[in-house]
Parts: structure tokens; sequence; C-alpha cells
């Protein structure tokens, strides 16, 4: 086998630095000054934690960075991993109305690291008061975003709140599965700390339905709130995928974030078999780690792939290879990992992709990754709660404003729910799902975030993102088909 680690400490902390230094006082000043505070800012209904987005900026331009922090973390608890990993483009950047000026949008996600790197840093406490208890008690599965949002916001309710984790540490994949240029683990970590401080009480290395019955957790608990997230990632089905150098994506990145990052085996000439963003964070990290050659190997085309265009520019800026309409049909070696036999494909009538009679050709490699995406943990949902009712697609099925499941005190938020979006999605479903399981024991139905700037104002949107949120591509969307409608008419 010839996974081993391939670079020094020194040149290890270099490759794996953050793509972006955050700003310097004046940079941050210059950058904040640039905003146009909007009346209906676009920014916030972009938002799905709604995070009132003018005022945080407007307090860095007054030097106000304990408020502008505070202002993002009661909206989104974990607000400094989200200005690292969250796509912005698509969301609060992407909605900037500079854009409309054929102008910059503001970095608001390096604005907002820039405020709360400063509390984190500085270990100011922005929330020093806790909530009087309200005799009720939550337990959360799973110390993912999901989790951890819900538990923020229970916590700020009055709630005893009970994380459980099989993990050694909370975090889910912010902790364990993110790419260490964008998000390191004692950031994740840090916030899980801000959590605990709210009155939060996580109990990692139980498995619950192994270590604790579920049956007792419902039993002992007012609401319960499932925060699992996915499982492991799909398989290729093909021979030899047992082979040693065969990995899944999401344990190369562990290896990432719980070793010392000169001590990570890799591969010298590594394939990565698919094409989302998971997969960039692999062959990125791959060819920053020593791998002389790292390959996206993807069954589509380029215009097809799922990764974000900004993800795509790193990998290939990194000089990361692609290989578009080829596919792997047998893993070859001798116990390990020698090379992979691929073939071509082409999109045939229905837009699916076919393999090209003929087209086989075979390419040295010495360690194959997995990233096809996760797989829905149906099984383990089912024997946790037997009588949850789940879609086709795996999914929890519960309500959308309140994550309730048919399972009456059981509430649903994150990949559980919707199958794999975001850190900031999750975050927001977990905020959701503790209002409702508020709102169902008796408490105060909480509306969500509103705009001060639509405050009184009748006519148009009101509210944010956190109840409704708008991504940019889907906007673009809709206004490109109505303009056809029109035309077509």
């Amino acid at each position: 086998m010839t996974l081993k680690p391939r670079i020094t400490a020194e040149a290890a902390s270099q490759s794996m630095a953050e793509i972006e230094p955050k700003y310097r006082p004046q940079e941050a000043k210059v950058e904040a000054d640039r905003c146009l505070y909007c009346f209906d800012a676009p920014c916030i209904m972009a938002c799905p934690t709604g995070i009132d987005i003018p005022g945080f900026i407007k307090k860095i331009a007054t030097h106000n960075l304990t408020g502008a922090a505070r202002v993002i973390l009661e909206s989104n608890i974990l607000g400094a991993s989200c200005a690292r990993v969250c796509p912005t483009s698509v969301l609060c950047e992407g909605a900037c109305v500079m854009l409309d000026r054929d102008e910059k949008p503001i970095k608001i996600g390096r604005l907002q690291r820039y405020a709360t790197d400063h509390v984190f840093d500085n270990k100011i406490n922005v929330f020093p008061v806790k909530a009087r208890p309200n005799g009720r008690k939550a337990a959360l599965i799973g110390g993912g975003p999901a989790s951890l949002g819900c538990a923020a916001e229970l916590a700020r309710l009055g709630y005893q709140v009970v994380i459980f984790e099989k993990k050694p540490e909370a975090g889910g994949l912010n902790t364990y599965g993110i790419a260490y240029y964008k998000l390191t683990p004692e950031v994740s970590l840090a916030e899980v700390n801000l959590v605990k401080s709210l009155g939060v009480e996580i109990r990692t290395g139980i498995e619950v339905g192994k270590d604790i019955a579920m049956d007792k957790i419902l039993a002992e608990y007012d609401a319960v709130f499932l925060g699992v997230g996915l499982g492991n990632t799909l398989k290729l089905d093909i021979p030899g995928e047992d082979k040693q150098g065969v990995v899944e994506a999401l344990e190369f990145i562990d290896w990432i974030h719980t070793r010392p990052l000169h001590q990570v085996p890799v591969g010298e000439r590594v394939a990565v078999i698919g094409c989302g963003n998971t997969a960039i964070d692999a062959v990125t990290q791959a060819k920053r780690l020593g791998a002389k050659e790292a390959t996206i190997i993807y069954r589509r085309g380029e215009e097809d792939m799922p990764a974000y265009e900004y993800e795509y520019e790193i990998a290939k800026k990194d000089g990361c290879a692609f290989l578009f309409h080829t596919a792997p049909v047998e893993v070859i070696g001798n116990g390990s990992v020698t090379a992979l036999k691929l073939v071509k494909t082409r999109n045939n009538a229905e837009g699916k992709a076919e393999v090209v009679p003929g087209s086989e050709f075979t390419k040295e490699f010495d360690m194959v990754i997995k990233a096809l995406g996760q797989q829905k943990q149906v099984s383990m949902l089912k024997k946790l709660v037997p009588d949850l009712a789940l879609d086709k697609a795996g999914r929890v099925v519960c309500d959308a404003q309140t994550g309730q499941t048919n399972v009456e005190k059981v509430f649903v938020g994150g990949d559980a729910r919707n199958g794999g979006r975001e850190v900031v999605n999750a975050v927001a479903e977990g905020k959701k799902a503790a209002r409702g399981i508020h709102a169902w024991l008796g408490g105060q139905v909480t509306a969500g975030p509103v705009q001060n700037s639509r405050l009184g104002n009748k006519d148009g949107i009101t509210g944010s993102g956190f109840d409704h949120p708008a991504r940019v591509p889907e906007l673009e969307a809709a206004y490109y088909q109505s303009k056809n409608e029109v035309r077509h008419g």
C-alpha cells in the first residue's frame, strides 16, 4: 500500500492555510463603508438564518465589533463557521444590490468572520445572561449544526438541553468533514463551547440505540430532536472496491481533522470519484498534501457538476485534473490499488449518462476516494423511531415551519430532513424546530426575525430569509422563466 505522508509539517501548514486571511481593521472598515444599508435588504432574504446583515455591517463601520458579533450570533449561533463555509455567491453576496450596479458585492462572509473572530479571539461572552429555567427538558440526538442551532435556541428559551453525540467531539461535519483550508476544527469547537456556555449539556461518546435506549430518552424528556445527518458514502458497486487504498471522502477528510497534517497518508496518484463539493474538498486537499496527481472522475459533463463554480475554480488553481464523461468500471490491483479501468460516457436523448461502447481504458492510480454522496440513515431512523414517516428519498417527513414529525414528541432538522444542504440551512432548521417545540409545549409562538427597516410597512416582502430563504439561482431561474412566458404568451 503506497498511502503515506508526503510533505513536511511546515509545508502542510502553508499548503492548507485558509484561502482568504481575515481582514485587518482598515480593510474591514473600507469594506463595511461600501454597504448601502438597503431598506429592503435582499441579502437578509437570501440568508436562511435571517441575519440582519446591514445591521452588523453598520456596527463594524462604527467599530462596534462585539455588537456586530452579537447581531450575527443571535440569528446564527454558528456564524463563525458559516462565515467560512457558506456558498455566499448563491446566498447573501449573490443577492447584493451592488451587483445591479456592476460592482463587486459586499464581502459579507469575510466581514462576518471579522466580527465573530473578534469575540472568539478575545473570549468575549456575547450572551452573559442565561435564561430563567422553564422546567422543561429536551434531548437532541446528534451533535452537528442542526442540533447545535436547536440547542442554542432552546437554551435561550429556558429549556434544560442535553445533546447525545457518538463521536468524541460535537460539531458534526464542521469538526470532522469540511476542507481544512476552509474551516479548522478549532473554529468549530469554539462554537460548540459557545453553545455549552448557554447551559447546554453535551454528552459525547454516547450512541443512542446502543449506549442508551431511545425509549428511555422518549420517556425522560419532554421533546426529542433528531439531528443525525447522513450516513456512509454511497458505494461504487464495481469489482475491486474493497482493495486497500479505496477510501470514503469523509473518512479521508476526517484523517485531516484528527491527525497532524504532515502525518496524513495520501497516494501519489489520487482519483476522486464524483464532482460535488465534497469531491472538490477531497481532491484539492489530496493535492495540497503532496499527491503528484489528483484527478476528479465524473460520469457527466462540466456543465452538469453539482459543485459550486468557486469550488471548481479552487481545484483548478491547485492543479487538479478533471476527467468528465468518464466512469470507473473496475479497481485494479493485487491487494492494493494500482489502477482504474475507466469508460467514456455520453448523455443520451433522455439526458442520462450512458457508456460509449468500446471506450474502455486504464489509468494508473494508487488511491481512490469515493465522493458519490451519502446514504440516508433509513434503517437507523426506523430502529430509533419505528413509526417515523419517511418519504421515498429517505428523508424524514415533517412540518416545514416547526420540524414536527408524525411522532408527536419528535422533531427533526438538518440533513435527515432536507437530504443534504448547507450548514446554514441546518442551523435554521434546528432553530425552527426549537420554536416548534416551544409552541407545542405551550410556550409562546415565536415568529421569525423581521427586517427592522420593514417594521410598519404592510406592503411587499416582510420578515427575512429565516421563514422563506431565497436562493439566488432559484430567483434567477424564476425571473428568466417569467420573461420567456411574457415573450411567448
